[in-house]
């Protein structure tokens, strides 16, 4: 009774927050020019043919930025596995589109996921009858599960993550959620200690695998290179500059880390990567207003001099980030210091650079503290820690001590992403 009163509160509710929300979406489509990037598919209008598209493919849901690349190194890891396995890629957001149409894996079709209103789900499986549905890390959307089980499509959540804080939300709400959870044919979850809180979510226990996380799995995907475009970029700086770089800073951030780092090492060259390059002009200007010349990578020019402590290069660009941090010395990460969740730092240890983050890494737990612990990182709480903490790991003994911990705390994963494909191929999986 209480899923049925739960789904009529749902039901009423959507297109109210959809409302609610439709302006904010539609500055932000404009920032992140989503518009022309058939984005009407979000609503399950396509201006193709339905001839043109697979049917029967493995259609993977990522909604983020950081979801899409976790779902492109699924996807080539499979199609290393079964090259003839057709995927489709559904996303989440227009950066998320954008990324994923910019890898150009052959064959793979990248498009928006609808909407949970029940016509447009609707549309979306009618169009492309999915052989199997793979959610990444979560956005578990009760029409959708309801359809697929309907249909008989199986329905699987991989790299099931649930931060401290949404535990304490769903647990307490978990009477009127089972029901939900209940019609996950399979969740692949990071580590063994997150099992109870998907079976006090409803999942049955014989659904539930731990098989580490595909987003740290150091032997899955691409690993961090470096590129000779970007080493002369960093050149121009000054030859064998020492370079830090935040990466993925939110709004405050920027300029906080920066001056960070001018006062721990003014030799050094803060390199910031926003987490959305949309805000360019703004992180210029904060940069700016702290005292530094702002260079963008999106129209680069030699700086006229290579005085100390006065430059910051910009990255604002899209899908960068990776190859970017194998240039870096020292990388501090971003939304952990004035912001709240953190952001992956597994590129960067596995591109051997010793790592900083702040106190805030909700979204990267436990690993974060796992991490701390082996001083494999460095957690700083404040911008004077943050100097402390950038002193140290330009230290090379110093260095090289954190990033061997840090690999073998990652370590931990290899293999999950092969241990993924290998529980979503697995004979006789029946929808729920």
């Amino acid at each position: 009774m209480r899923w049925f009163t739960a789904l009529l509160i749902y039901r009423l509710l959507l297109p109210l927050l959809f409302l609610a929300a439709f302006p904010g979406w539609i500055v932000k489509m404009l920032r992140r020019a989503g518009f022309g990037t058939h984005l009407g598919e979000r609503a399950a209008i396509y201006t193709s043919e339905p001839d043109f598209d697979p049917h029967g493919a493995v259609h993977i849901h990522a909604v983020s930025v950081g979801e899409s690349l976790l779902a492109l190194k699924l996807i080539r890891e499979w199609l290393r596995k079964e090259p003839g396995r057709r995927f489709v890629l559904a996303t989440g957001t227009a950066t998320g589109h954008a990324v994923a149409t910019a890898a150009a894996i052959p064959d793979l079709r990248v498009t928006y996921s609808p909407l949970d209103f029940p016509s447009m789900v609707r549309r979306y499986l009618k169009r492309f009858e999915p052989e199997r549905i793979v959610l990444i890390e979560g956005e578990a959307w009760p029409h959708l599960l309801l359809a697929c089980r309907k249909r008989r499509i199986p329905v699987s959540l991989v790299n099931a993550r649930m931060s401290p804080r949404s535990a304490r939300r769903y647990r307490k709400f978990a009477t009127w959620m089972r029901p939900l959870f209940s019609m996950l044919d399979a969740v692949a979850i990071q580590e063994p200690e997150d099992a109870q809180i998907w079976q006090d979510l409803g999942v049955n226990p014989s659904r539930i695998h731990h098989t580490g996380s595909l987003k740290f799995d150091p032997g899955g995907g691409e690993h961090p290179v470096r590129r000779a475009e970007f080493q002369e970029m960093l050149d121009t700086f000054g030859k064998n500059r020492r370079v830090i770089l935040a990466a993925s800073t939110h709004a405050g951030e920027d300029a906080w880390i920066a001056a960070a780092i001018r006062d721990a090492a003014p030799h050094a060259l803060p390199v910031i990567v926003p987490r959305h390059a949309e805000r360019r002009a703004e992180v210029a200007d904060e940069l700016n207003r702290a005292g530094f010349e702002v260079v963008l990578r999106s129209k680069f020019q030699t700086p006229e001099t290579t005085e100390n402590g006065r430059h910051a290069l910009l990255i604002d660009s899209t899908g960068e980030l990776r190859d970017w941090t194998a240039h870096a010395d020292v990388v501090i990460i971003g939304k952990s210091f004035l912001a709240t969740g953190g952001q992956n730092p597994s590129e960067a240890i596995l591109a051997r650079k010793p790592v900083i983050f702040g106190p805030h890494m909700e979204n990267f737990q436990p690993l974060a503290d796992h991490l701390v612990t082996a001083q494999g990182c460095i957690r700083a709480a404040d911008q004077a820690a943050l100097c402390e903490a950038i002193t140290t790991a330009l230290d090379p003994p110093c260095a090289a001590a954190m990033t061997d911990h840090a690999a073998r705390i990652l370590a931990r994963h290899e293999g999950a992403t092969q241990r993924i494909i290998g529980l979503l191929t697995e004979p006789g999986t029946p929808a729920n």
